[in-house]
């Protein structure tokens, strides 16, 4: 009986549990359901207009003149190289820490990834970024602000000038996040947005590609699949605009569901509440590992005001099979944490050398040195600060008991990261 009172506390949320629905969306969306009118254009007419009403919400939200709503962030994503004109076998350069749907959005868009190196804090190396445009010969910029890390935006922007780059900005983890007081998703010629379940918005799937240019914005529309219904966009450009494309243009039907923006729609005015709740938990798990010497946070620059949903850590000194112990410690205490430097891809979870489909890449030795011990908390806002708590300890003591190991054995860990 001893032996299990002294049993150390588990952690019992579930980390993949998100906010419920709004009544709101749930109300609107049961109508639609009773309606059988889940299609956002009608075609004797605008039925409804609950994704018309969100692409102008949101576009007005993040501060851009005109959005599409699509079926996902990576649909968004490419739509975005579509309209900047990338064509086939183009290169277009993306930062090395990032999901394998922005990668696989360039391929998706014809073009061929160049995968640029990132430094210690998980942001994109811009002396690479100049060395892989000259090598390349790349004009794009596919910019992944990855778990919201947001890189020095006037350092890249400053070198998009210089090198003659167009950008794009994938804003799948940044909804809310600004750089010196200007909204991520707004530096760009395009962004794209997110409204997967484990984002600052939740359809199940869903994205949002937002820009300024009516060219591009009309040729966005009809890409996505308006079959010529496009005077039911509320936010769009001039019939002259739209005229000029539309036999030109084919339809890749991406469009964003009735149902998903009846879900989206009640959960807009709610971000900022949901953003400062995030960065809450954020802070109280990160300061609460950092009492561990064995591990780094990464530095956000000053300018950077971030829109946290998940904690990111380098574990340092610690080879690979230290890195697996600590994981099964966590989890042995209810708490999964994922490793982006494992050899096999797994889960949301996945490295350059993973990418086989971008094509040869180089070593990629920085970026890999960088994800050899990076380590990705997911962070529901239904945690406590008791959870939070729980959290930090679990981890500091899974590292502590792993440090302890090796000292027993007289051994050290050989894979330095950071």
């Amino acid at each position: 009986m001893a032996s299990e009172l002294a049993l150390p506390p588990r952690l019992t949320r579930d980390l993949t549990e998100p906010e419920p629905i709004p009544e709101a969306g749930i109300a609107r969306a049961i109508e639609l359901m009773r309606s059988g009118r889940l299609f956002r254009y009608g075609e004797m007419g605008a039925d409804q207009n609950d994704v018309a009403l969100l692409e102008q919400e949101f576009a007005t939200f993040v501060g851009r003149r005109y959005c599409v709503a699509v079926n996902s962030g990576g649909a968004a994503l490419c739509l975005a190289l579509k309209v900047l004109d990338v064509r086939p076998g183009d290169p277009v350069l993306v930062n090395g820490f990032t999901l394998a749907p922005v990668p696989g959005a360039i391929v998706h868009a014809g073009a061929k990834p160049v995968l640029v190196e990132i430094g210690a804090d998980y942001v994109i190396d811009c002396d690479d970024l100049r060395a892989k445009v000259e090598a390349s010969g790349a004009r794009v910029l596919l910019l992944s602000h990855m778990r919201g890390h947001i890189a020095d935006m006037d350092a890249v922007s400053a070198a998009c000038d210089e090198l003659g780059l167009i950008l794009i900005e994938d804003c799948a983890h940044a909804l809310c996040a600004t750089w010196d007081g200007r909204a991520i998703g707004t530096f760009g010629a395009a962004a794209a947005f997110s409204a997967q379940t484990y984002k600052h918005l939740n359809a199940g799937e869903g994205g949002f590609l937002v820009l300024d240019d009516p060219d591009r914005a009309a040729r966005a529309i009809l890409y996505s699949g308006s079959y010529m219904l496009h005077g039911q966009h509320l936010n769009r450009p001039s019939p002259v605009e739209m005229a000029r494309w539309e036999e030109q243009t084919p339809n890749f039907s991406m469009r964003m569901t009735a149902l998903a923006a009846a879900l989206l729609r009640p959960q807009l005015s709610d971000l900022p509440r949901r953003a400062r709740r995030w960065n809450a938990i954020h802070d109280r798990i990160a300061a609460g590992i950092a009492r561990s010497q064995h591990l780094r946070l990464p530095q956000r620059p000053d300018k950077a005001r971030y829109s946290a949903t998940s904690v990111q850590f380098s574990l340092f000194g610690f080879d690979e099979p230290e890195i697996r112990a600590f994981l099964e410690s966590c989890a042995g205490r209810g708490l999964p944490v994922k490793w982006f430097g494992a050899g096999r891809q797994h889960g949301f979870t996945s490295a350059p050398r993973h990418w086989r489909y971008a094509g040869p890449q180089g070593a990629m030795d920085q970026t890999h040195a960088v994800l050899a011990g990076l380590c990705d908390i997911r962070t529901p806002l239904s945690l406590t600060d008791q959870d939070c708590d729980l959290v930090a300890a679990i981890v500091r003591e899974a590292i502590e008991t792993v440090v302890s190991a090796r000292a027993e054995t007289g051994e050290t860990g050989r894979a330095a990261t950071g």
